[in-house]
């Protein structure tokens, strides 16, 4: 039984050790600060159902191939770390995605630590977050880009009507144990965890082809 296990452990420590490596040689379709700046020209807006399908556009003209087809875009709740959201994905890949994130009503809870760099842009409302190890919070506003640096954790809360885009990197499989925690363990709501999940691979299957070239490249390089 002991063998069994140090053979398991040591199988982790050499998945988590490749996935590192080819994350940081691999390279990255989008990047925080063109994700950003497109939902910037949204800052503001009054009709934030209007700007989000503005912003849908452009994704798809910059990032041709890589965007869902409009029939597989759709909102989902989200229910983790005791908050309550919203999100439309993108785009999905095993190491980036880029979404729309909000909710209509007040909520707050845990931010998650994760494997991953995590920015999101306001386009309208306030979001407030008070970090590990700080005495006060942060609250930022239309405009500003909130950070969520990998390993980091917080405290967060959302305003009515705060709306964002987000943009993920690093191992985004990772991600979906926090992301889907409250799904399982208090809404135990199956249906939405089904469309969740759903989306993500919808969105995996329409990158197979970009991840497997990537993955070839990495290979060639290191050898």
């Amino acid at each position: 039984m002991l063998r069994f296990i140090a053979k398991l452990l040591i199988f982790v420590v050499i998945c988590i050790f490749s996935i590192q490596y080819w994350l940081e040689r691999k390279s990255y379709l989008f990047d925080e600060e063109a994700v950003a700046s497109i939902a910037r020209k949204h800052v503001g807006t009054t009709d934030v159902k209007a700007s989000f399908k503005k912003i849908i556009q452009t994704f798809r003209q910059r990032y041709p191939g890589h965007i869902l087809p409009p029939e597989h875009i759709e909102w989902v709740f989200i229910n983790a770390g005791g908050w309550m959201g919203s999100f439309c994905l993108l785009h999905a890949s095993l190491t980036e995605y880029v979404l729309l994130f909000g909710t209509a009503v007040p909520t707050s809870g845990h931010s998650g630590r994760y494997w991953a760099n995590i920015s999101d842009t306001i386009v309208t409302g306030s979001f407030m977050q008070w970090k590990e190890g700080e005495l006060s919070n942060v609250v930022y506003k239309p405009g500003d880009t909130v950070l969520h640096v990998w390993g980091d954790v917080a405290a967060v809360s959302w305003a009515e009507g705060t709306w964002m885009v987000e943009y993920g990197r690093g191992f985004i499989p990772s991600t979906l144990g926090f992301g889907l925690s409250d799904t399982i363990f208090s809404t135990q709501d199956f249906l939405t965890m089904y469309y969740v999940l759903r989306v993500y691979i919808r969105a995996l299957l329409q990158e197979t082809g970009f991840l497997w070239v990537d993955f070839k490249n990495v290979i060639k390089n290191a050898l």
